[in-house]
């Protein structure tokens, strides 16, 4: 399976009184996410299902993603994909789509490092990823404890 993991683009500060839930896309944080996408299309990614925090952000990123890359269907939201999600957690939740070819899940930060060192099975690794940054980690399998491979990492500033 091809899992795709998305952090959220550039999202607007919040306001007085505003949840962290309720941010928004920036004009240039959308921008960027297309940019990116479109690169990804280009290189033939087409994800089976897309996957996303419940973060207006995320749904956000991940109705571009649609959009651009051409998947139909209705995005899956879950909490298991919000900031401070766990990663076993979220790799139950993609087990789920274990039939799919390819997933892509769109979150946040640290989660998106931190489910990125998990699928490979290197949980103490660091991996700093960008907002509006895409990431492809290949897995053997749906089993109880992924064994990953990163393919590649793909960052705003690669996809101008």
């Amino acid at each position: 399976m091809e899992i795709y993991l998305m952090r959220h683009g550039i999202a607007e500060e919040p306001g007085v009184g505003m949840r962290d839930s309720e941010r928004a896309l920036t004009g240039e944080g959308k921008k960027k996410l297309r940019e990116v996408l479109q690169v990804a299309r280009r290189a033939g990614v087409k994800p089976g299902v897309v996957l996303s925090s419940p973060y207006r952000r995320a749904r956000e990123t991940a109705a571009i993603a649609c959009e651009v890359l051409g998947v139909e269907g209705e995005v899956v939201l879950s909490e298991h994909f919000t900031p401070m999600g766990e990663p076993r957690k979220g790799w139950e939740e993609i087990r789920l789509f274990g039939g799919e070819a390819s997933v892509l899940v769109t979150t946040h930060e640290p989660f998106t490092g931190l489910m990125v060192a998990y699928l490979l099975g290197a949980t103490h690794l660091p991996v700093d990823v960008k907002k509006g940054s895409l990431i492809r980690v290949d897995v053997e399998g749906v089993g109880p404890h992924p064994r990953g491979v990163l393919k590649w990492m793909l960052t705003p500033r690669l996809a101008i």
